[in-house]
């Protein structure tokens, strides 16, 4: 299969695609089609384990690219942990997505991602670029830590991720950098893409992206869409996503997936008070804003890089976008007041931005007036933004071990402006 730009000037391979990440032309890599899965798969569906399942997605869009024997090494590896649907209420049920390595669902397509990377480049020196708003920053340490002639840098906005989150991302040490900008996300993203897209820093290095903007987060981030179908398909009902959304690479996996023939009845994309999506589905006008910070962090993107798949995906008709997909934002009161009301009610601890999803499918209930399966994404462990939840529950989160050991070391980080000849500087002279 071919990888063409979304911007339609460049069309390459899958390795390519992968090891470049961000297209010549300043595009994004898309497959030419979305491969469809034959009827024989979703009758098995139930029957069929998460690695079954993730090797089968996976193979699609590999090809031969890579043997079987090591594409299943690899997922066997990457999807080594639990990833639950459980049951809030009769009619809601939370895909857990938080039981991996970092507590957060960019371990599946993180990892994913490094051992492809790692794999494709067959051990040659790589620069690993990296712009987080809290867990993909983390995850990616934590997929690419030790791997001989990776060099990975993440950047991410000062003071604007959790403490717990910023441990995580800085305290890692060797082939790991941080470099904390003064700034938000979306200068973090942009300063990512400046990197990727410079001549001088292509001639010197071989660099490439670990942001949803690599069409290696994507593939794996599809697999728990089919997962959640696998374990709830017995309860005979159709099936709504509800999908916290800020760079919308998860909603855009979800949408291969449903391309691919998963039956999904309807995708919510729940965001915050950045609301860029919402505007774009209520006015036809897509328009970039600065980001406003949210306690619900990791969604703050005022510009999200996966609405160009978006658009390619429905052909940049806003009539096609509003078949699949309705959005709703909300603000940080009514994310805290659903926290509580679900703890109270279910006995259930949201984090922010589960609880954003939660909001999302209420709100689709309230219109829609039809009787299905509310599924919502929660995306990571609520221990991970522990002081928030702790405040607005009023209740002591306890913290898993595997997190606390993040707060028992020391934070490494570089600290820059939002001045991409100061951060180019520093990739040159940095051993």
């Amino acid at each position: 299969m071919k990888y063409i730009s979304t911007r339609q000037q460049q069309e390459t391979n899958i390795k390519t695609a992968i090891l470049k990440a961000l297209a010549d032309d300043g595009g994004l890599f898309m497959p030419e089609y979305i491969p469809q899965l034959d009827s024989q798969f979703f009758e098995t569906l139930p029957n069929l384990t998460l690695q079954e399942i993730g090797f089968r997605v996976a193979k699609e869009f590999l090809g031969r690219s890579i043997s079987a024997d090591n594409l299943k090494e690899i997922i066997d590896e990457v999807l080594n942990f639990e990833i639950p649907a459980v049951k809030i209420s009769e009619n809601i049920y939370s895909l857990e997505l938080f039981h991996g390595p970092t507590m957060a669902f960019k371990d599946v397509g993180a990892r994913f991602m490094a051992r492809m990377i790692s794999y494709f480049s067959e051990g040659k020196p790589m620069k690993v670029i990296a712009a987080t708003s809290g867990d993909t920053g983390s995850a990616v340490a934590s997929g690419f830590f030790g791997v001989p002639g990776i060099e990975v840098y993440i950047l991410y906005p000062k003071g604007k991720v959790s403490p717990l989150q910023e441990k995580q991302l800085t305290t890692w040490g060797g082939n790991i950098k941080a470099l904390e900008i003064d700034g938000t996300f979306d200068d973090c993203q942009a300063l990512a893409k400046q990197i990727l897209s410079d001549e001088e820093l292509n001639q010197k290095f071989t660099l490439t992206s670990a942001n949803s903007i690599n069409i290696a987060r994507l593939i794996p981030q599809s697999f728990y869409y089919f997962w959640a179908f696998a374990q709830l398909q017995k309860l005979g009902k159709p099936i709504v996503f509800s999908v916290p959304s800020g760079n919308f690479g998860n909603l855009t996996a979800g949408l291969f997936a449903k391309k691919m023939g998963l039956p999904v009845h309807q995708f919510i994309a729940s965001t915050n008070e950045n609301d860029v999506i919402p505007k774009f589905l209520e006015t036809g006008n897509y328009e970039a804003k600065p980001s406003k910070q949210t306690i619900s962090n990791a969604m703050d993107v005022g510009n999200p890089s996966n609405f160009e798949r978006m658009k390619s995906l429905f052909n940049n008709d806003v009539v096609e976008f509003k078949k699949e997909i309705e959005s709703y934002s909300f603000s940080d009161e009514e994310t805290k007041t659903t926290m509580r009301n679900v703890k109270k009610e279910f006995d259930y601890t949201l984090d922010p931005h589960g609880a954003v999803a939660y909001l999302g499918l209420e709100k689709y209930f309230e219109k829609s007036n039809e009787d299905f399966i509310g599924v919502l994404l929660e995306t990571a462990h609520p221990a991970k933004f522990v002081e928030v939840v702790e405040d607005v529950l009023k209740e002591e989160i306890v913290i898993p071990e595997k997190l606390e050991a993040f707060n028992k070391k020391e934070k490494k980080s570089v600290g820059f402006s939002v001045d991409f000849e100061s951060v180019k500087k520093y990739l040159i002279e940095e051993k």
